[in-house]
């Protein structure tokens, strides 16, 4: 008898610690909190973890001395951290006060984070809601997040960018240089409300991505940041800090609505894009530019301009357009399209409300206009080339379009096909600038939780060309459960027990319990 349940308890500590081991156990009805710098609350670096019905806390500031660099490419100082593996939550209330301390952050081209029907909020600075860096990916669907703080955007990337694909929930961004979205990314939303309270509502850094569909942006930029020079919902720009690889940008949006409070709609600077516009409702309740692409603080003066691809399909645009003489836009009008507005090709390279060249010595600007959309003149425009389907897709008013020179009104408009030349104005370079950045860095976290209060973590990050930061912490904590979890860090209060049907090992231990008893009744 004494040997049977021997063997009972062998088999269930095994069962059960294999489960820990493979880090795929999933807790419900938990607090866990981190309170010490670079101390996660919740982290995996390999294989597969579920959390839900969770309460996450953050505190302990990261080191400003130590760089923002140190916290933002990597997520060190993170709430919760996925640096490989699949990291599942559900019905989670995350919270932040901690500087450096973004929420939910992954990390690295192996490390995934799916989660769901959770509210996030962070309150210090460079504490993002969701961010990916490192090709690290998340897929969101249903968030309430609010950042207070300054470069902490809702929605956020940094070095080495990834992907994030959200489908609903609303996402609103507070702080100065916080926009609801910054991507250095490839960033998917759906069905979602984007909103910002002093900044633009998008950003798009380098050779990366921004595409909505079915959602609502409201962007109210009142308070400028860094070298930000004009006010806009939506700014897409090349900043060479290394951030952000070079390349075409894009921005596009399907259906849904933008609303600015102040500004330009768009502006573009020190960078080639593309934007695609298909019947978004589009509201400026300020007195900026329907598109600004010009030189500003970045780059290289002469080189540094913005070169836009705008293709408006089943869309109305009304505002002026402004393009300064080392910019060039491409705009095609497409499904009964309209633009109603001024286009301005500025002699200047950075614009001014009444630099309007008069002759196609401007920035370059190709206009045209497909069978049974419009152009309606709203003041004395400037182009280097249009192409018309027929004589009436422009509509004049009082005013003229000179095209490579020579002017055309109501009274002498302008034939179909095209007329001009795109050869005027600005040079387009696509390489927007010389800056090349590769981070070959190895990041790797272990974390080891014995369940008896304390936690080792050893985390070594080498980026090939900067520096090399071997960093050992070891941090003592309280934890109620007596367990081992390899991908669980920080404080954790449990108030609940392990979900059903979590753990196909509890299975075996029962069927094995079964077995026990019936060679004991035998």
């Amino acid at each position: 008898m004494r040997n049977n349940f021997k063997f009972f308890f062998t088999l269930i500590f095994v069962v059960f610690l294999n489960s820990f081991m493979a880090g795929s156990m999933s807790w419900a009805a938990t607090t866990y909190s981190a309170t010490t710098a670079e101390e996660h609350a919740i982290s995996l670096s390999s294989g597969t973890d579920s959390y839900s019905d969770i309460t996450v806390t953050k505190t302990g500031d990261g080191v400003d001395s130590n760089g923002s660099e140190y916290y933002d490419w990597y997520g060190r100082n993170a709430a919760i951290l996925a640096t490989g593996g699949t990291l599942t939550i559900t019905d989670a209330d995350i919270s932040s006060n901690a500087t450096y301390g973004s929420a939910v952050f992954a990390y690295g081209s192996s490390a995934k984070i799916v989660i769901s029907d959770s509210t996030i909020t962070t309150q210090k600075k460079n504490s993002g809601g969701i961010m990916v860096t490192g090709s690290g990916t998340i897929t969101a669907e249903n968030l309430t997040v609010t950042t207070a703080a300054g470069s902490s955007a809702a929605i956020r990337s940094d070095k080495g960018g990834g992907t994030i694909d959200v489908s609903g929930g609303t996402y609103t961004a507070n702080g100065q240089g916080s926009p609801a979205i910054y991507s250095t990314a490839d960033i998917t939303v759906a069905d979602a409300t984007l909103k910002s309270g002093i900044a633009q509502g998008v950003v798009i850094e380098g050779g990366n991505s921004v595409t909505l569909t079915s959602s609502t942006l409201n962007a109210n930029h009142t308070t400028k940041n860094g070298q930000d020079s004009t006010y806009q919902a939506v700014m897409i720009y090349q900043s060479g800090s290394g951030d952000a690889s070079d390349g075409k940008a894009s921005f596009t949006m399907t259906d849904g609505s933008i609303t600015n409070a102040n500004g330009d709609i768009f502006c573009v600077t020190n960078t080639t894009c593309t934007i695609a516009l298909t019947n978004v409702t589009i509201t400026n309740n300020g007195s900026g530019y329907f598109l600004r692409a010009e030189e500003q603080e970045w780059g290289t003066s002469g080189s540094n301009g913005g070169n836009v691809t705008l293709t408006a399909s089943n869309q109305k645009i009304s505002g002026n357009i402004a393009i300064g003489s080392t910019s060039s836009l491409t705009m095609t009008l497409k499904d009964s399209s309209t633009f109603s507005g001024q286009i301005i090709a500025s002699s200047s390279s950075s614009i001014s409300s009444s630099a309007v060249s008069t002759s196609a010595t401007g920035g370059t600007v190709n206009i045209t206009v497909e069978k049974g959309s419009t152009l309606t003149l709203t003041g004395n425009s400037t182009v280097s080339s249009i192409t018309l389907s027929d004589t009436s897709d422009v509509d004049y008013g009082s005013y003229t379009l000179t095209v490579n020179g020579t002017s055309y009104s109501a009274s002498n408009t302008l034939p179909t096909g095209t007329t001009g030349s795109s050869s005027s104005g600005a040079t387009t370079n696509d390489d927007d600038n010389s800056t090349t950045d590769t981070d070959t860095g190895t990041n790797t976290n272990t974390n080891t939780n014995t369940g008896t209060g304390t936690e080792t973590n050893t985390e070594t990050n080498t980026n090939t060309g900067t520096q090399t930061n071997t960093p050992t912490n070891t941090n003592t904590n309280t934890n109620t459960n007596t367990n081992t979890n390899n991908n669980s860090t920080g404080t954790t209060t449990s108030v609940g027990s392990s979900s059903s049907g979590c753990n196909a090992g509890f299975g075996l231990a029962v069927l094995a319990i079964l077995a026990l008893v019936k060679k004991i009744r035998s």
